[in-house]
């Protein structure tokens, strides 16, 4: 049996299998590194069909405790961070169906906003000190029109722009064909386009920003969670 007591620091260079092994055998410091590894991937995935932040942080913990009891089924023949992008998925779209929620239309998503912002979407990014302060904004835009994208859009832009994920790995997630997941890509970047102009390739990367206190939360929840139900062993 492996200790369960904090034995192993967060970017511990630890294979990946001897990782899943330990969680399995209910090792609850393996099971952190694996969480604090993927847990940006986790929580976009969530938001990206949520389009909430807090019910994307419930999403990521449920879709964590589901994975941690499913691991010992886990096959290396997919990638990990695809079986969890499918876990939680699945979780986030459960909540949509529970609470009914509703789909934006495309009209609604594409209108115009006021001149400050649109000014803000089309000059280019300035070069004094209020740059910073500049990208904050545009990291803010880009987080509002990503949530405006069409419901099919939204999730397979985020995967695949924001956390770089591939088509085939993107496909096998959320179970659509490679040519659905590039279709649905394209149209997803055209929309985007012609509200973000240039801004948007230079955005992408701090959209949804994973701060250390939100990472550190979800961690924190779903250890005592699994403790509480007998997942990690003492």
């Amino acid at each position: 049996m492996y200790a369960t007591s904090r034995t192993l620091p967060p970017s511990a260079p630890v294979p990946e299998a001897d990782l899943i092994a330990r969680a399995v055998a209910g090792d609850s410091a393996a099971f952190e590194v694996l969480m604090r590894r993927y847990n940006q991937l986790v929580f976009r995935t969530a938001r990206s069909i949520l389009r909430s932040d807090a019910e994307a942080e419930e999403a990521a913990q449920e879709g964590w405790l589901h994975a941690w009891r499913g691991l010992a089924r886990f096959r290396a023949e997919s990638r990990l961070s695809t079986w969890l992008v499918r876990i939680v998925s699945n979780e986030a779209l459960g909540r949509l169906r529970r609470t009914s929620a509703q789909i934006i239309p495309l009209e609604v998503a594409m209108l115009s906003p006021d001149p400050k912002t649109q000014a803000a979407l089309t000059e280019a990014p300035s070069r004094g000190p209020e740059q910073q302060l500049l990208r904050v904004e545009m990291r803010r835009l880009m987080e509002a029109r990503i949530d405006l994208l069409p419901d099919v859009y939204r999730p397979v832009f985020v995967l695949r722009a924001v956390e770089e994920m591939s088509v085939e790995e993107v496909s096998t997630a959320l179970d659509i064909p490679p040519a659905t997941v590039r279709s649905r890509f394209f149209r997803a970047r055209n929309l985007l386009r012609k509200g973000l102009a240039q801004e948007m390739d230079t955005s992408l990367a701090e959209a949804f920003s994973f701060a250390g206190a939100r990472c550190d939360r979800i961690t924190a929840n779903v250890l005592a969670r699994a403790a509480a139900e007998g997942l990690s062993k003492l």
